[in-house]
């Protein structure tokens, strides 16, 4: 054999492309390909020999020959393999044989996953989920809830009015403003007009009032309010209702403290406050000490609500009581700004995998 250099590199590479252009089949052109660049017996191997018993003022000719002929070879080769692919599949077809690619799922938003886990609570408990409109008239949102007209919750720096009236049973525009609900309540007593005692639902969904937009507030949120009445229904009732739902959201190590408070709706009323569940009462920087967290307010309904929606004050009581979702999920999930809830980052979002 004669000893390789770039004619000889040359003339190699031309006869490959000639056989490989003869192969008639895959086995065919693997045949050719193996007869240049196989391990044992081809062509290059065979100049690869050469390097060892050649003169040392030869080998590194003869090895960068060798070199240049393999890298030839093995380009062209990757080419043919290509275009083959190319040939036998239609264009758009898909590859069958490759590996599949996973879906990139998405996931319920954290405030989702709260009201999800709270109606899970509360529907195990025998209660009914309704919702109603986010459009209000003003008789449903505050008169048949013990709110005067000269009450501070319906001044225009709490509610947001609209500017069309509804129309009375005459059909002409009266003066019962419309506005977006401050509170679900509202669904209560239109639910309560609907439907005699007993009653027992929950009533979650989105709330408005002119708030800024800060860290803690925001003029838009979720609510989730619950009423029971029927004959005989106590404040033992709901306290058991409300220690029972704590320890379902929070873990049975959970606790409930009572403090008395004012709403027009129910008396007596209390703000309630459940046991820090990071620290467990012993306080910490979550509740800055103190082992309690403000989570919800609740009282017995006031008799005036019955009187408004046509129960017998005298003959049913009951109970009532309202929690914040966003509040539940800033302190369950230690989050600093209410505002992430609604700005779509998924940095922020990604971390609730549900």
């Amino acid at each position: 054999m004669n000893l390789p250099d770039d004619k000889a590199v040359a003339s190699a590479v031309a006869a490959f492309d000639a056989e490989l252009a003869q192969a008639k089949s895959a086995r065919d052109a693997l045949t050719v390909r193996d007869k240049y660049l196989g391990r044992k017996n081809s062509v290059v191997a065979s100049w690869m020999q050469l390097v060892a018993s050649a003169p040392p003022d030869q080998k590194k000719t003869i090895g960068r020959s060798a070199n240049e002929l393999k890298q030839a070879v093995e380009a062209r080769w990757a080419a043919y393999q290509t275009a083959a692919a190319s040939a036998a599949r239609p264009a758009g077809a898909i590859d069958v044989t490759l590996p599949g690619r996973a879906p990139i799922l998405g996931h319920r938003h954290p405030l989702t996953v709260v009201r999800d886990r709270m109606e899970e609570i509360f529907t195990r408990m025998g209660f009914a989920i309704v919702e109603g409109p986010e459009v209000e008239d003003e008789w449903h949102c505050f008169d048949a809830l013990n709110m005067p007209a000269e009450h501070p919750a319906r001044d225009m720096q709490d509610t947001l009015y609209l500017a069309t009236p509804i129309r009375g049973e005459s059909g002409r525009a009266d003066d019962v403003r419309t506005l977006l609900r401050t509170h679900t309540s509202s669904m209560q007593t239109r639910y309560m007009q609907a439907h005699p005692p007993p009653v027992r639902i929950v009533v979650p969904g989105r709330v408005y009032r002119r708030d800024d937009l800060d860290l803690t507030h925001t003029p838009a949120f979720s609510q989730v309010e619950g009423l029971v009445v029927g004959e005989g229904i106590s404040l033992a009732d709901l306290k058991g209702t409300l220690v029972a739902f704590a320890r379902e959201m929070f873990g049975e190590r959970s606790r409930l403290r009572f403090r008395p408070s004012f709403f027009p709706y129910t008396e007596p009323s209390a703000e309630v406050d459940i046991s820090c569940w990071q620290c467990h009462g012993a306080g910490c920087a979550m509740c800055k000490k103190s082992g309690w967290l403000e989570i919800l307010g609740c009282g017995m309904v006031h008799p005036a609500v019955f009187e408004a929606v046509g129960y017998d004050a005298e003959k049913y009581t009951g109970f009532a009581w309202g929690i914040g979702i966003e509040r539940v999920a800033i302190l369950r999930y230690q989050v600093e700004d209410i505002r992430s809830f609604y700005e779509n980052d998924l940095r922020f979002l990604e971390q609730f995998p549900y």
